[in-house]
């Protein structure tokens, strides 16, 4: 080893206590000692420990509670409890909250020195992981951050911009943008990543479970709840929670969205008393918002309460020059299914010349088809959906339907509506004069994504 193990001892009893100092030394641990569990805290925030052995019985604060603060300090920390036989049952019920293991008192110095060295080697393999999963995350880029056009490079600066602080974000984008990916990447820059990333989609419930997701509900608030249940604002207390699809949110739910956001209050479905949390929230849409707001369709107080910054990212097609960039990054993500391919540049070309109603999400998709399905070592027009490659502009951007069937043109229309409308189905459907319903069936059926 290129060091000795830290390890940090807290027991009230002062003979105990100076012997183990002393046999622990001569094994060769770096030892500190202190006598109570408040002492044991300050000591592990000062400095870091491989490992701490805390007596269960300590005054002031006592080993149980003591093994809590430390891992909510440093997970990797590992603790060793000191019991006698009176408090066996409490140093058991105290591994599940994270304890290593448990010794009685007094103990034999061999079987001391195995738990240690067990205990060192679970805290290096632990610390060894979260070094590789800040690799692979520093690494693996997501698809939204490659890509070397303008507009782009504007976005990853303004997420680097508004990472630090706790202000709201509104993202607005088509569908396919990447907007989850944005609102993740700022969770993941931000003080916060150590706490789970939390996502809810507005558009899929309805009103009363939205409520009860968001804030939470006591046993009985409604039919079918037979237990209280926290809310995700409560699960994303101390860390991000994202709004997808606010635009969608009723005006019912709207009001407590607000104080949530003002006060840090929130009360649960069928509770009188608030809780308070710290929740950073970052909303996203492919609504235009403020003409919701300005429409009557959405409050205007809330629009400006959740669009401290506003991050627009814009459709595929507008940023035709990450195309080919992001064709290689999805061959080369999919290479591990199979052998690495490669693609024709007029198979690019082709793809860079299609609209891409899906953005980012229905290229990926593409490519992981091609992959699949081309015979050759590279992909080639003919690997592409003809329905993608056989894109002929006119003069006036429309596309000529020349030698198309009936499916092939009615494909096109939707897309295009789809489109025009910013990927928000409710209003392609009115502009189409068809059912939500109906829109959804065509979607699936030509395999539009949106």
């Amino acid at each position: 080893m290129d060091r000795k193990i830290k390890v940090l001892l807290a027991d009230d009893e002062i003979t105990f206590r100076t012997i183990m100092e002393k046999e622990l030394t001569r094994m060769g641990y770096d030892v500190s000692c202190v006598d109570n569990g408040e002492k044991a805290i300050f000591e592990a925030h000062e400095n870091d420990y491989d490992i701490a052995i805390l007596d269960i019985n300590m005054p002031v604060i006592n080993g149980e509670k003591a093994l809590k603060k430390i891992k909510e300090m440093d997970a990797t920390t590992e603790v060793i409890l000191l019991t006698g036989e009176g408090s066996v049952e409490s140093a058991v019920e105290s591994m599940k909250s994270g304890a290593y293991d448990y010794i009685t008192k007094p103990c034999k110095l061999f079987e001391l020195d195995i738990l240690l060295q067990k205990a060192f080697e679970k805290r290096a393999l632990a610390k060894e992981n979260n070094s590789l999963k800040q690799m692979v995350k520093k690494f693996a880029l997501p698809a939204i951050f490659i890509g070397d056009s303008e507009k782009m490079k504007a976005v990853f600066k303004l997420i680097d911009k508004i990472a630090s602080s706790d202000c709201s974000a509104l993202i607005q984008g088509e569908s396919g943008t990447g907007k989850e990916l944005v609102a993740k990447a700022i969770h993941e820059k931000s003080s916060r990543s150590a706490k789970p990333f939390v996502v809810i989609n507005c558009a899929a419930l309805n009103d009363t479970l939205l409520d009860s997701e968001l804030f939470g509900h006591t046993k009985g608030a409604f039919t079918g709840a037979n237990q209280s249940r926290s809310g995700l604002f409560e699960v994303a207390d101390e860390s991000t929670l994202f709004l997808d699809e606010i635009g969608e949110m009723s005006l019912n739910i709207q009001p407590k969205l607000l104080r949530a956001l003002q006060s840090g209050e929130i009360r649960r479905v069928g509770d009188n008393k608030t809780i308070n949390v710290n929740a950073r929230v970052i909303a996203a849409t492919n609504k235009d918002l403020a003409k919701e707001a300005a429409e009557g369709n959405f409050r205007e107080d809330l629009y400006f309460r959740l669009n401290v910054v506003e991050i627009h990212l814009p459709p595929l097609r507008e940023r035709r020059e990450d195309i080919p960039v992001l064709i290689n990054h999805f061959l080369a993500k999919n290479s591990y299914k199979g052998e690495a391919k490669q693609i024709d540049p007029k198979a690019v070309k082709s793809l860079s010349e299609y609209d891409w109603p899906g953005n980012v999400r229905q290229l990926e998709n593409t490519i992981e088809r091609a992959v699949i399905l081309a015979e050759n070592e590279t992909i080639t027009v003919d690997d592409i959906p003809e329905k993608i490659i056989s894109r002929n502009f006119t003069e006036h951007g429309g596309q000529s339907h020349t030698g198309m069937t009936l499916p092939e043109v009615e494909r096109d229309h939707i897309a295009s509506v789809l489109r025009e409308k910013n990927g928000n189905k409710k209003d392609a459907a009115t502009a189409l004069n068809i059912s939500l319903k109906t829109l959804y069936n065509k979607l699936k059926l030509y395999g539009i994504e949106g």
